[in-house]
């Protein structure tokens, strides 16, 4: 291929990219990989200028209008915004705009804001009154959405003061995560597809030709500009304009900050990285604009975007590769769990190697196949899936993956159970299942035994050292020191670890046995109900069903695993080799302020991870469920909380608690007031 003929092709593809982001409101390929082509095109245009076109798509703004709608010009051009990709490219920009400026970059005043996924509104007000919104379409002529947008609920009819002329309100139409998952939920019920993204669901949602349709999806617009077509209202900085829109009623980005000087805006666009999970809307960069209007309007635009703004890309959470072949892992409970195995391919800052297809009729679902292109996605400590594949015209396609009959790791018949999605190796015999069991038991979460990951287990599963959990506590040092990379000293010293886990609480010994439905909050009530495994085991069926967090399935569950054989032989083993199985008064050494309470909290809290709130509230006798009722205490509200969670806790008259208020609440199991 010639440098112009693959010219041409990217340009083809944008286009064709461009037409499905912006028109049908279906991406055929991920942000990342479009911003890669466009870069490329722009790339080989900067060096070859005989290969330039002056309608180049490389200069355009979103799409073509599509003809549902009616057309809408724009007052001013609703432009796009320059990229980059890291601290290193911010750093350029800022001192390019301080040369512009002939200023001191140390004495800059930026304004960082998040940028939403979603999809970009223009709303003009007239003398206070919403008359027309339109889409951004080509950056100058969009599409008439009023009706659609009047049924947003926190899009103002009317603005009170001096608004006054003709103003154009512009920002995202967004679906926050909750509300995305609970949409997909109803589609579900109802049979419907399933939208890929918030993205694609709020855009398909705005553009409907019923507004009725629209009515029925939870949007939510935030507002990030503010343009005074008739200049009744004098700016001086873009603060000033956020400000005011707040004032009107307007959603605005709780999360923007000033910062003064290059060095501290680069570092709060830092900040947006790490916290990029902690909001309650998808994010896929930071936006960074000069605060002074003067400064701006000194800099002024290129053909497609103000130089006085920048946008810095976060790392993709999805990417697209090649699926080179589909596998089949089995776990410790003997759960079959199909993977794709892909092409190495970046995504959220970390190669990507495999990626989980999660069961059956997922993969039946999506239809990928060995050798597809495909969307793989990443959010944060996720772990990476499969979404979809992508279309690749005139490319045959392998045929179907089936599912495996047998195990493929002792060859055993491969069972599902009823209506269940997961199919499951049910063979206890199983060494994958083995392996996997004793790898839990000595996790951090459980018995917390250095030393033992999933290459150790399977050396000690291959020389016969182990069969069982029980047998880690029979385990010599002078057998260890025979195996590969395991001196005397390493031995010795994995040995040591063991003997001290056998003090291990009994809270975390259920949770190390990986007894089904037994996770942390109820292993510890059963622990600190019973104390002993004695006890435990031999309690009535009625004793278990009636214990506060426990219900009948995980009751029905711990029942029967105490009873059974293989169980009996493993406790009285662990009896005989020194294991407590006690947990004393000790552990809850903490004052039980908030005993038998539900506490939920939504959104981020300072010093505190999502498990270690959960450990903090169950440490002092409470339950932290993931949802709101009508037994819950409070909601914990921190930054960016989910607005589901909000609305219901008013809907049923929870009390809500700022994160301020955690530490309070965690003494003395109250709090000082009330969120209103």
């Amino acid at each position: 291929m010639t440098l112009a003929e693959r010219v041409a092709w990217l340009r083809g593809e944008i286009i064709r990219h461009n037409e499905a982001y912006f028109i049908h409101d279906t991406p055929n390929i991920p942000d990342a990989d479009y911003d890669v082509l466009v870069r490329e095109l722009r790339a080989i245009e900067a060096e070859h200028p005989e290969l330039r076109d002056a309608n180049s798509v490389s200069e355009q703004v979103g799409a073509r209008d599509s003809t549902l709608f009616q057309e809408v010009v724009h007052a001013e051009a609703m432009l796009s915004l320059d990229n980059v990709f890291d601290a290193h490219e911010l750093r350029q920009w800022s001192e390019r705009v301080a040369k512009g400026l002939g200023a001191d970059p140390t004495t800059l005043r930026f304004a960082v804001e998040p940028k939403i996924d979603g999809l970009a509104l223009s709303i003009t007000y007239v003398n206070g009154t919403l008359q027309q919104a339109a889409t951004r379409g080509d950056g100058r002529v969009g599409e008439d959405v009023t009706d659609n947008v009047r049924t947003i609920r926190n899009v103002p009819a009317a603005l009170p003061g001096v608004a006054r002329g003709r103003l154009e309100v512009r920002g995202e139409v967004f679906l926050a995560r909750d509300d995305f998952h609970d949409l997909n939920a109803r589609q579900r019920a109802l049979g419907a597809k399933e939208f890929a993204n918030p993205r694609n669901a709020a855009a398909g949602s705005l553009r409907q030709k019923d507004p009725h349709v629209s009515a029925q999806r939870p949007l939510s617009f935030l507002a990030y500009q503010l343009v005074d077509v008739s200049g009744s209202i004098p700016f001086a900085n873009y603060l000033e304009t956020i400000h005011q829109l707040a004032d009107w009623g307007f959603l605005t980005a709780e999360q923007t900050r000033l910062e003064v000087g290059a060095e501290a805006m680069i570092a709060r666009s830092d900040w947006y990285e790490e916290h990029r999970h902690d909001f309650r809307f998808d994010i896929d960069g930071v936006v960074i604009k000069l605060d002074d209007f003067a400064q701006r309007g000194q800099l002024g635009f290129t053909s497609r975007a103000p130089r006085w703004a920048i946008a810095r890309k976060l790392p993709p959470e999805e990417r697209t590769t090649r699926l080179l072949a589909i596998e089949v892992s089995i776990g410790r409970t003997g759960r079959a769990t199909p993977y794709a195995v892909l092409q190495p391919v970046v995504v959220a800052g970390s190669t990507v190697s495999m990626a989980t297809l999660h069961n059956q009729d997922q993969v039946a679902a999506k239809d990928v196949r060995p050798g597809d292109l495909v969307i793989v996605r990443k959010a944060g400590d996720v772990i990476p899936e499969v979404v979809s594949a992508v279309a690749e015209p005139g490319k045959r396609r392998a045929k179907k993956w089936t599912f495996p009959t047998n195990c493929p790791d002792c060859g055993q018949p491969l069972e599902r159970a009823g209506d269940e999605s997961d199919t499951y190796c049910v063979n206890p015999a199983c060494p994958a299942q083995l392996l996997h069991q004793i790898v839990h038991f000595a996790s951090r979460g459980a018995l917390d035994i250095e030393g033992l990951g999933e290459q150790r287990v399977a050396q000690l599963l291959g020389a016969g050292l182990v069969s069982d959990v029980a047998d880690l506590f029979t385990l010599r040092a002078v057998d260890l020191a025979a195996l590969e990379g395991l001196g005397e000293l390493s031995a010795t010293s994995l040995v040591r670890e063991i003997e001290n886990a056998k003090s291990t609480p009994l809270s975390r010994v259920l949770v190390g046995l990986g007894i089904r439905h037994v996770g942390p909050v109820a292993a510890r009530e059963l622990a600190m109900h019973f104390r002993t495994y004695a006890a435990l085991a031999g309690a009535p069926l009625e004793e278990l069903e009636a214990l506060a967090g426990i219900g009948p399935v995980i009751a029905q569950s711990v029942y029967q695993y105490c009873r059974e054989g293989e169980s009996r032989e493993r406790a009285a083993r662990f009896v005989a080799d020194g294991l407590s199985l006690i947990e004393s008064a000790s552990e809850r050494a903490l004052e039980a302020t908030l005993e038998g309470r539900a506490v939920v909290v939504t959104g981020a809290l300072v010093g505190y991870s999502r498990d270690g709130a959960e450990a903090a509230i169950v440490a002092r006798g409470g339950t932290s469920p993931g949802s709101v009722s009508k037994k819950t205490y409070c909601v914990v509200v921190g930054e960016a909380p989910g607005a589901s969670k909000l609305a219901k806790a008013e809907e049923l008259g929870v009390p809500r608690v700022g994160a301020n208020e955690f530490e309070t609440l965690l003494t003395t199991g109250t709090w000082t007031r009330t969120l209103t």
